[in-house]
């Protein structure tokens, strides 16, 4: 296996072991074993709860994904008693994703976007040059740091903010679109929820990331060439020195 490939596995972990397991490993225990909704959501439990309790014994903070996964199957385990009338049942289905928007919104204002973590590998693609251009971002020392980081911001909030959205309009749909009505109306609005989040989100945050990563990495490409060749000329017909001195939205505009 090659350098790439392990660093593409790396980068994808997070969303392998925080949110692919968890989500795998409950549909497994509900469909392929026959658990119950209850034994199949704690039992998918255990590896968030101890992902979460392992990065605050050891790192002194707290896993984002890992923990947003933990509330969300405590949550599902606590509506998982709620019984009453069909309405109240449907409306109990918006609980998990007001939850995680709830929880990715939090995570915003604590200075923490949850949804970088998911975001990161398809920017980064496991390239080093990339790897490098992220963080050089995100640590401020681009001179397109502060605008990465509100796109960065903007992307978690459109997600949240859509999730939440979609819980009201569930929860009021639950109320007073017939209930027969509303079993399959439930999943349109779903998907509809998802749609309009990867689309903004790409609009307003993916997009514009995307572009200043890739900017960012073949200024250093650039800058590597210079330093070699000592003729101040970069990749694509671009001078050396142009390519470090202009912001990435000016240069993608010309």
């Amino acid at each position: 296996m090659t350098t790439n490939q392990h660093k593409k596995q790396n980068a994808f972990a997070p969303l392998i072991v925080d949110v692919a397991v968890p989500l795998g490993s409950y549909y497994l225990f509900k469909g392929a074993f026959g658990m119950s909704t209850f034994a199949a959501l704690a039992w998918s439990s255990v590896v968030p709860a101890a992902r979460t309790l392992w990065s605050v014994a050891m790192q002194r903070t707290v896993n984002g994904l890992a923990g947003l996964i933990l509330v969300v199957n405590i949550v599902g385990l606590v509506l998982s008693f709620v019984s009453g009338d069909p309405r109240l049942m449907l409306a109990k289905d918006s609980g998990v994703s007001s939850t995680v928007g709830l929880g990715i919104l939090v995570s915003v204002m604590l200075g923490k976007p949850m949804m970088t973590a998911a975001l990161k590998p398809f920017l980064v693609k496991g390239k080093a040059v990339r790897e490098a251009a992220w963080e050089r971002l995100t640590s401020g020392q681009s001179v397109a740091s502060a605008d990465f980081r509100k796109r960065e911001r903007a992307f978690s909030v459109v997600w949240g903010t859509v999730l939440l959205v979609e819980c009201v309009v569930r929860v009021v749909g639950a109320y007073t679109v017939p209930v027969d009505t509303m079993v399959w109306l439930g999943s349109v609005i779903a998907i509809v929820g998802m749609a309009l989040g990867f689309v903004l989100g790409g609009a307003l945050g993916a997009g514009p990331m995307e572009a200043m990563v890739s900017f960012e990495a073949k200024a250093a490409d650039a800058g590597v060439a210079d330093a070699e060749t000592g003729n101040g000329e970069a990749g694509d017909g671009v001078e050396g020195g142009e390519v470090r001195g202009v912001r990435p939205e000016v240069a993608l505009a010309r």
